[in-house]
């Protein structure tokens, strides 16, 4: 009778079933491990949050603490009151008035032009352009903010005042009304593209009880569609006005940098962005009191633009449509 050799058989390790107090182990450190690299990624996403604010911080302390230097010499009430604009001149003055009215009134040409017709190309491709044409015309549209504002300058400059010359020949080879045209076509696609936003956000039950009342697409596009997207179109508005006062280029080509008080869109201005361009590539020393004024000049500008933006914020409340 013969006997057969038993064979011993290796289980491994990994395929042994865990007791419970192993079991309820290794859970654990599978859930602490995944909570390591949660908290790792939240760090991350907060030091990029944080890029933002540091970077808003760094520059406002710049600002202030350059512009405290600037005001050691200069009084406060001569810079906001002053109408005369002369820092580099022996006889100095130091009236940021001058600079205000060329960006006030370059920013308003350029409203005049933006805001119409950007409402219009929102109201056109969120309410009567179909889906292929819509996909189609945004992107181009956008591409307008995608070219170089040095561009739009010269283009001011050689293009845009002859034509305006030939309607008004008076009219210098410098001055704002020109720059504020191409600045108000350089900010459409802001203006149009954020208000198709907001009009596209509208739920659609509100389009079809209008048309259940009878109304055309017309008449729901503009006393139905607005009205309910007036929030997000009112900011798209305050968005402009922040991309015209601080545009630059367009304005130190075309507008002839000239600081005079005047509201006058024939005539050649400066505008703040355009005199901190000046300054910054002159040879005035560092430390000067001519050098300190572009960051005095800056302040008001960042103050104007904070102005603005606070009002595109408390609009964006008071308007608000809950849905």
């Amino acid at each position: 009778m013969s006997t057969t050799p038993t064979q011993t058989v290796e289980v491994p390790v990994k395929d042994v079933p865990l007791t419970g107090e192993a079991r309820l182990a290794q859970m654990a450190r599978a859930k602490l491990q995944r909570k390591r690299k949660e908290a790792a990624i939240e760090f991350v996403l907060l030091l990029a949050a944080c890029v933002s604010v540091f970077t808003t911080a760094g520059i406002v302390y710049i600002l202030v603490k350059e512009s405290i230097v600037f005001f050691g010499d200069v009084p406060v009430w001569d810079f906001l009151t002053d109408t005369q604009w002369t820092p580099l001149f022996d006889d100095a003055h130091f009236g940021i008035m001058v600079l205000l009215s060329g960006t006030i009134t370059s920013s308003a040409v350029a409203l005049f032009v933006a805001v119409p017709l950007g409402t219009i190309i929102a109201i056109y491709l969120s309410e009567f352009a179909g889906h292929k044409t819509r996909e189609t015309l945004k992107p181009v549209l956008e591409m307008l903010s995608g070219v170089p504002t040095i561009i739009y300058g010269y283009f001011a400059l050689l293009f845009v005042t002859p034509l305006l010359q030939k309607v008004f020949p008076e009219l210098p080879g410098f001055n704002v009304l020109s720059a504020g045209l191409v600045m108000g076509i350089m900010i459409i696609p802001y203006v149009a593209s954020l208000s198709e936003d907001a009009m596209r956000a509208v739920p659609m039950g509100l389009r079809e009880g209008s048309y259940a009342m009878g109304a055309t697409r017309y008449q729901t596009a503009v006393k139905v569609v607005v009205p309910a997207a007036l929030s997000g179109i009112a900011s798209a508005y305050i968005l402009g006005v922040s991309r015209a006062v601080g545009e630059t280029m367009i304005l130190a080509v075309a507008a002839g940098m000239q600081p005079t008080l005047t509201f006058n869109p024939m005539e050649p201005a400066a505008t703040i962005t355009s005199y901190i361009v000046q300054v910054a590539l002159g040879d005035l020393p560092h430390g000067s009191v001519g050098y300190q004024t572009i960051f005095a000049a800056g302040l008001m500008l960042l103050l104007l633009t904070l102005f603005f933006n606070m009002l595109g914020y408390w609009i964006r409340r008071k308007y608000r449509e809950v849905y």
